[in-house]
């Protein structure tokens, strides 16, 4: 007897299900918040050169901190102090006339810098001098901690599969608590690169063990409320966090902060079910072994690129709107909630395929029509970015029910791992490509608008899996399984062919 239709005979959804997410949305609230810290930790507040330098022989004491900076910094178009340059000895005749400040001989700073510490009481900038030249380092935390999260996704996604959910749901605690917390006590750059390293693997251990339990656990008609319903944690967490990020400013107490619930999640780890699994172990390798396990690899991984490089790369760019930082990531959170409701409808009544390709065309649209509105014009822009930001949410609640879905029980966290793996390589270049602005200003804008919608094409090729029955083995896979019908009395019995 297959595995949903015992839960069907038993209810297929009630009270253990119900307290299974319950459960497990105590650890999944961590994860938006690390996921998005760096928008907080990594912020560069304003600054400029440390001009004590200048002053060794008290020549600026009688003057203001104005006039100090006046003589001290050269001033940037918008009148404002250069943050990474000063003066080689002051200049006093500026305070006459300082419009000819950008033409004198300037010299990188030379006893660090000062910081604007009114929004922002401490950050990775402040503590390790990220800034200037070493500018670049704020995003590669981004990306390092991403680059965890995609290692962490290979080894959890195998080992799920082999030595059961549960087990290694508690190893992926362990590692997200202990690291997470060693972070918040790093005493260079590079120790809390590595820290952050680690916890990225725990995290994503979580996410995806998680999910898969919450769906593996509901029966048919009851499996899109499920993952629905446990991606709502995701966005209420997101609107939670820059809350918290405002109330804790400095980036050591932040990172303690946001940890936190992992440790009663621990403390809850008994009452999580054991998947029971088949004797055979399996592996990655049995991804590719044939010919429909392959194309399906091939289409699950493009998927998840496309929707994790989209997704991270609006949500990572919070600074655009001329918003308030914290204000822009609540609004953020809070447009996905809607879009929860619109990834539900859209689930059950349109089915899982075309749900992921219409919500990954829309955002990449959303994408494109940011690159032909001016710059000037915030409103608009705001409105359709946000709009993106909404539709690319949609397409992470889909994908992570659909991949779920798609692969049978034996290789289902192997599958996800995979798939979770490739989205992660995009999550990681996401950062990266926002430098690319440099080059082009909508050049990065236009990478994630072209891989959205070149994603979205692929996910045509997918099986529908709407109302059919979860594979439990890679031959159900290679069958072609028939769409069951739901009655109202309860879920007739399941039939596959060949």
């Amino acid at each position: 007897m297959k595995f949903e239709n015992l839960l069907t005979e038993v209810g297929g959804f009630g009270k253990y299900q119900i307290s299974i997410i319950a459960l497990l949305v105590i650890p999944r609230v961590t994860l938006p918040f690390h996921f998005l810290l760096n928008n907080f930790i990594a912020a560069i507040p304003s600054h400029h050169c440390d001009i004590s330098s200048l002053d060794a022989d008290g020549v600026l004491g009688n003057l203001s901190r104005e006039e100090r900076l006046t003589v001290s910094i050269p001033a940037q178009e918008d009148g404002t102090p250069a943050s990474c340059h000063m003066f080689s000895h002051p200049q006093f005749h500026l305070l006459a006339n300082s419009s000819s400040s950008s033409e004198l001989p300037v010299v990188e700073c030379q006893n660090g810098w000062e910081y604007d510490n009114s929004t922002i009481k401490s950050a990775l900038a402040t503590e390790f001098g990220l800034v200037c030249d070493r500018k670049g380092l704020n995003k590669a935390t981004a990306t390092i901690f991403f680059v965890g999260v995609m290692v962490g996704a290979a080894i959890f996604g195998w080992l799920s599969d082999r030595y059961g959910r549960k087990r290694m749901l508690m190893v992926a605690y362990l590692i997200a608590i202990s690291f997470g917390v060693a972070s918040a006590f790093s005493k260079s750059f590079i120790m809390f690169a590595i820290m952050r390293f680690f916890t990225g693997m725990g995290l994503t251990g979580i996410s995806i063990i998680s999910i898969v339990l919450c769906v593996e656990w509901a029966d048919i008609a009851h499996r899109t409320i499920a993952g629905v319903i446990i991606s709502f944690d995701w966005s209420i967490s997101t609107m939670i966090l820059p809350g918290i990020a405002y109330l804790v400013n400095d980036w050591r107490p932040l990172v303690i902060t946001v940890t936190a619930p992992l440790i009663l999640a621990f403390s809850q780890i008994t009452y999580i079910p054991q998947m029971c699994l088949s004797d055979r172990k399996y592996s990655y390798l049995d991804l590719v072994r044939s010919s429909k396990m392959r194309k399906l690899a091939m289409l699950t991984g493009s998927t998840w690129f496309g929707v994790a490089f989209t997704y991270y790369g609006i949500s990572l760019n919070i600074s655009g709107f001329g918003l308030n930082l914290y204000l822009t990531q609540f609004i953020y959170g809070a447009i996905e909630l809607p879009s929860k409701l619109v990834a539900y409808l859209c689930l059950d009544k349109l089915g899982r395929r075309y749900s992921q390709v219409g919500t990954l065309i829309t955002t990449g649209v959303c994408i494109g029509i940011t690159v032909l509105i001016p710059r000037d014009l915030w409103l608009p822009r705001t409105v359709i970015s946000v709009l993106g930001k909404g539709f690319s949410e949609a397409s992470f609640t889909c994908v992570f029910l659909y991949t779920t879905e798609l692969y049978p029980t034996v290789l289902r966290q192997n599958g996800l791992g995979y798939s979770s793996f490739v989205g992660r390589v995009g999550v990681s270049l996401a950062p990266l490509v926002s430098l690319l602005d440099e080059v082009w200003l909508p050049l990065p804008q236009v990478l994630f608008c072209s891989v959205a919608l070149s994603a979205g094409l692929l996910a045509l090729l997918l099986s529908e899996t709407h109302n059919v029955q979860l594979p439990e083995t890679i031959e159900d896979v290679e069958k072609t399984r028939k769409r069951s019908v739901c009655s109202q009395l309860g879920m007739e019995p399941y039939k596959q062919t060949k």
